[in-house]
């Protein structure tokens, strides 16, 4: 029985030394294990999808949706019909946005600019409804815009625009069956991150700030992505400088993230993580396997342990 327990000990020891080596020259990389609902890796150059979890699924994605509010507000300035200094005043609708807000109040007014940062950086609702009616007159004639652009950027049927910052109706309201509600797959999410980046790779300037100032509110906001070097926490993952960040109640916590190393750039979409954590956490995992080779040898070890664990427990 001894005999047979040293030789079972030492054939797991040959396999990881085999594994190990097969990683290391590049022969086996280990896929992460994805515990969210969905999930996509996509290399923007190629637009190859290196990963796909449940990427074909329609769900809620929150704030996620407000790249296409930023890709119309681009779209606007690059034709010149918007500028970055026009005002904005808040209507009484914008001022009584919901969810995450500047608590921008109706009358004030704003620039297009400071509009764009309150999306960006912070994922701001009513600063979204304020750009959206400022630029289409209404949110509802914005929402046409949206799907139009989506149509054209040839992104699948599954994803539809119900509104400018990508809240869900109320539970009443959705179980009577009056509202529309914004659904995106992942698949889109990266596709349609990969399509703002490509068109206006300008929009990593504003994503990767870590806060952002309302000069006429003296108020600081910081970025809701902890993946950027700058925010120093936890969850810092260098060359990550974008792109955004969505929670559903039902969905669950979803990250349309960026990174570039090496001049390699990769698109991670984590959708329905149980907490904001764990959506950094696995688009980390999701980063490391796209640049394995490109990691120092401390967090490349720490990445073979990991996918090992999985493998083994």
């Amino acid at each position: 029985m001894k005999r047979r327990s040293i030789l079972g000990a030492a054939a797991t020891v040959l396999t990881i030394i085999v594994l190990l080596a097969a990683i290391e020259h590049g022969t086996l990389v280990m896929k992460p294990h994805i515990r969210s609902k969905a999930a996509v890796l996509m290399d923007l150059e190629t637009g190859k999808l290196w990963m796909d979890v449940n990427g074909g699924a329609a769900l809620c994605p929150a704030g996620m949706s407000k790249m296409m509010t930023q890709m119309i507000v681009l779209d606007r300035l690059a034709a010149g019909v918007l500028h970055w200094s026009d005002k904005v005043p808040v209507s009484a609708r914008a001022g009584t946005a919901e969810g995450t807000t500047l608590n921008m109040q109706a009358g004030e007014v704003y620039t297009v600019k400071e509009l764009y940062q309150g999306v960006t950086v912070y994922s701001a609702n009513d600063a979204a409804v304020a750009l959206a009616e400022h630029i289409a007159g209404s949110e509802s004639a914005f929402v046409s815009i949206m799907n139009a652009k989506a149509k054209a950027l040839g992104l699948s049927g599954e994803t539809v625009f119900a509104n400018a910052t990508g809240a869900s109706p109320p539970s009443a309201e959705r179980q009577q069956g009056k509202l529309v509600e914004t659904r995106m797959t992942a698949v889109d999410a990266g596709k349609l991150a990969a399509a703002l980046i490509t068109s206006y790779p300008e929009v990593l300037e504003t994503s990767s700030l870590t806060q952002m100032k309302l000069q006429s509110k003296g108020l600081y906001v910081s970025n809701t992505n902890l993946m950027l070097p700058g925010m120093g926490g936890a969850y810092a993952y260098t060359g990550t400088d974008g792109l955004k960040t969505g929670y559903d109640e039902r969905t669950g916590y979803s990250f349309a993230g960026t990174a570039e190393r090496g001049g390699h750039r990769v698109i991670a979409v984590i959708m329905g993580a149980d907490s904001q954590e764990e959506r950094f956490k696995e688009t980390a995992e999701l980063f490391d396997y796209a640049f394995y080779m490109e990691l120092p040898p401390v967090r490349r070890f720490k990445y073979l342990l990991g996918r090992l664990g999985g493998a083994f427990g």
